[in-house]
């Protein structure tokens, strides 16, 4: 998702998904729509945090295990 996730970054006090005031009974959201929509996000796997993928190792050679 190449979506901006914290418009609240720049906003402070509002809703992080859709800019409107904060509510102290869903902070930091301000709805319960708000909430459960964030939440069904995370459910659906639409956010995700980035991660270094490992390098393949090379395949092993027999003459490397003799040599050990």
């Amino acid at each position: 998702m190449s979506r901006d996730l914290a418009p609240s970054s720049r906003h402070p006090g509002r809703c992080p998904l859709c800019g409107r005031p904060r509510d102290p009974r869903y902070r930091p959201f301000c709805s319960r729509r708000c909430r459960d929509r964030d939440f069904l996000n995370w459910l659906d796997e639409r956010y995700r945090l980035p991660a270094a993928e490992d390098a393949p190792s090379p395949p092993r050679r027999p003459e490397d295990e003799e040599a050990g």
